[in-house]
């Protein structure tokens, strides 16, 4: 089972490995089984990605205050929490420090430590889902700065330059996972790139089929 909450009616929540959904709010949920475990299958509305629903034995959904998201009043009905763009808000504290490296980051998921090598791999192999075109970029700009619409706070050529720089450290950051997973557990390799989309597996090739 993935996660030990129990969500309801009213819950705000976010899918830790889709943040760019946005916090999302539960419409409904009910007890449900995953490969006989007990679970929940909730159904949200997510700010960017609308209405989805998820089974917790398998999504990874947490409540929305573990992400550190601010507090606001919300219902199902109604829109999601208005974004953080006021004075002392988590965009103008940022702008403060070194703004292009911060959108560079990469996902906890991607890099925690604590986290197998297998799992890194995965969440790392997972971010090739984000491209510098159309929607795509602008979800990955929302996981980034928490932004229902973040070209409301930056033009597109800003948000094409700082996903030029996040590209580079994910490809560089999948380069020295693969190398420290072939020493460690190099069929864990084989797992990841059976279940990764077309681009996070030929950027596995790139770097593994030469090595």
């Amino acid at each position: 089972m993935r996660t030990a909450h129990t969500f309801k009616y009213g819950d705000r929540v976010i899918h830790a490995e889709r943040p760019e959904w946005g916090v999302g709010i539960v419409t409904a949920a009910a007890a449900a089984t995953h490969e006989g475990s007990s679970c929940q299958r909730v159904t949200c509305r997510f700010e960017r990605a609308g209405l989805k629903t998820v089974l917790t034995g398998v999504a990874d959904l947490r409540p929305a205050d573990e992400a550190g998201e601010a507090p606001a009043q919300a219902t199902p009905e109604t829109d999601a929490p208005a974004e953080q763009t006021g004075d002392g808000g988590w965009l103008d504290q940022i702008e403060s420090r070194d703004l292009p490296a911060r959108m560079a980051q990469l996902p906890q998921a991607a890099t925690d430590p604590f986290s197998t090598l297998e799992a890194r791999l995965k969440a790392t192999a997972d971010l090739y889902r984000f491209s510098d075109q159309g929607g795509s970029l602008l979800d990955w700009a929302s996981m980034q700065t928490r932004l229902k619409d973040p070209m409301t706070r930056f033009s597109r050529h800003e948000l094409e330059d700082f996903f030029k720089r996040f590209a580079h450290n994910r490809d560089e950051h999948l380069r020295t996972l693969l190398l420290e997973t072939k020493r460690k557990d190099p069929e864990a390799i084989a797992r990841v790139a059976s279940k990764a989309i077309p681009g996070a597996r030929a950027a596995m090739q790139r770097v593994y089929g030469g090595r």
